[in-house]
């Protein structure tokens, strides 16, 4: 059998989808990228899986049976750090559990599960700095405004935290290093993009008023930097990469 490497969109349930099927066709030899990895075997099978909801869930529903809370936490956050080869570790952490039918996931002397472990720590740490360092600043649209590049994805992780200590006002997480940020309208979270286009050219008439609110924001920021090039910054709520629209969704499954 040749070697099947299988593309996934980058979410959690994506992965699970692709731990449903490697169990679905009996794969021995196969390994794991997201969308957008650079491919070097070329000789390999690739294939595209689809995230499905339903495969997805009765993955982590027999993972759940045999294990925690605790285990499954441990796993996501393992996940969030985006480390090359972190999801054949996470297959192997789930292939431990489903062989021996028992919650092994603190046997560490199983190499997988030891090191999801040391990475679920590294990215727990990074989680809390960012909750003990952020500080934010207030703009002129009353939005208060940090950025960030931490090394690892914890925006998932910080956002309890965040929308529950300042629940009355509007702020903006902005994650340069991935290119997409929370912003926070005292109702829900939602997951925005920046595109630094020039708009000097359009007609402001047909912009949405959210929109020119954006701009604003944006524009006051920037100001501020003195970064005058960009001064028609605009803001897009759509277009943020599928991988990081799905994680809201992600963590209620997961809880």
């Amino acid at each position: 059998m040749h070697h099947k490497i299988l593309i996934y969109d980058g979410t959690f349930q994506g992965l699970l989808t692709c731990i449903f099927q490697i169990y679905e066709e009996k794969l021995s030899d196969y390994s794991i990228h997201p969308e957008g990895y650079n491919q070097t075997d070329f000789f390999a099978n690739k294939e595209l899986v689809i995230t499905d909801l339903e495969k997805s869930g009765r993955v982590l529903k027999r993972f759940k049976e045999y294990t925690s809370k605790k285990a499954v936490h441990r796993i996501y956050r393992a996940f969030l750090s985006e480390i090359p080869g972190v999801e054949i570790q996470i297959v192997e952490f789930f292939r431990h559990i489903f062989r021996h039918k028992t919650d092994l996931s603190d046997d560490f002397s199983y190499p997988p599960i030891l090191k999801i472990a040391q990475i679920d720590r590294k990215v727990g740490r990074e989680k809390h700095r960012m909750e003990a360092f952020i500080r934010f600043e207030l703009l002129k649209d009353d939005i208060f405004f940090t950025k960030i590049a931490p090394d690892f994805n914890v925006l998932p992780l910080i956002l309890k935290h965040f929308k529950n200590r300042y629940a009355d006002q509007k702020w903006i997480i902005y994650d340069e290093k991935r290119q997409f940020g929370l912003f926070y309208d005292l109702k829900k979270v939602v997951p925005i993009s920046l595109n630094f286009e020039n708009n000097s050219k359009k007609d402001p008439n047909i912009l949405h008023e959210d929109e020119i609110n954006f701009q604003k924001l944006w524009k006051s920021y920037f100001d501020s930097s003195n970064i005058k090039s960009r001064k028609n910054t605009k803001l897009h709520l759509q277009h943020v990469p599928k991988r990081y629209w799905k994680y809201l969704t992600e963590k209620t499954i997961i809880m």
